[in-house]
């Protein structure tokens, strides 16, 4: 039976270019909250968990206005985190990134996607339709984890704010990915969350 996970990005984060941990949505974020729930509102999901911090948290309950029979459940597993550390194979110029991430980071990450993988990237018995609002690294690591790619190469794999990822499960065959960071719901202006400009 297929086991659709839809993976979105928190909405645009209030003061973010401030470099605050953690925050309540902007005006713009919470439009886009709006935006990509109009666009899943035909969707039959069976569950909605969260990252518990306060931009993945208020991202999930904008949604689940446009979306009433659904609870959003917070899960640890969907926190932010560094999912990996350096390795041999890794590309030099993300050295850098690591520079102010100590082991234990790295290894309560590792930790933790490990688990979320099994939690969330698994067989299911019957037809699942799952919605994860959480970071744009444990996104980039599920992606990652989609084509079995070296654990570096969630390095660079960048999502949008409120972007939208899908990924469908099977039993007997490997994950797909079915898009990655969809945007056709939101308008340029509402773009953000990418370290580079998108064109039009």
């Amino acid at each position: 039976m297929p086991h659709y996970i839809y993976l979105v990005r928190h909405g645009e984060q209030q003061d973010a270019e401030h470099g605050l941990p953690d925050g309540p949505l902007s005006p713009r974020g919470k439009r886009q909250a709006q935006l990509v729930a109009e666009r899943l509102s035909g969707i039959p999901f069976t569950s909605m968990y969260h990252s518990p911090l306060v931009r993945a948290a208020e991202t999930a309950a904008i949604m689940a206005e446009r979306m009433p029979a659904l609870e959003p459940q917070p899960s640890s597993l969907l926190f932010d985190c560094i999912p990996s550390g350096p390795t041999p194979d890794m590309p030099k110029a993300f050295e850098s990134f690591f520079g102010p991430v100590t082991e234990a980071e790295i290894e309560a990450g590792r930790a933790q996607m490990d688990d979320a993988v099994n939690e969330f990237l698994t067989p299911a018995m019957g037809d699942r339709h799952d919605l994860l609002v959480t970071h744009n690294f444990v996104i980039g690591w599920f992606v990652r984890h989609v084509f079995d790619a070296p654990a570096w190469r969630w390095l660079g794999l960048n999502q949008a704010n409120c972007g939208l990822t899908i990924i469908r499960v099977r039993s007997a065959k490997p994950p797909v990915l079915v898009v990655h960071n969809d945007l056709g719901h939101l308008p340029v202006e509402l773009r953000t969350g990418l370290p580079e400009l998108q064109p039009v």
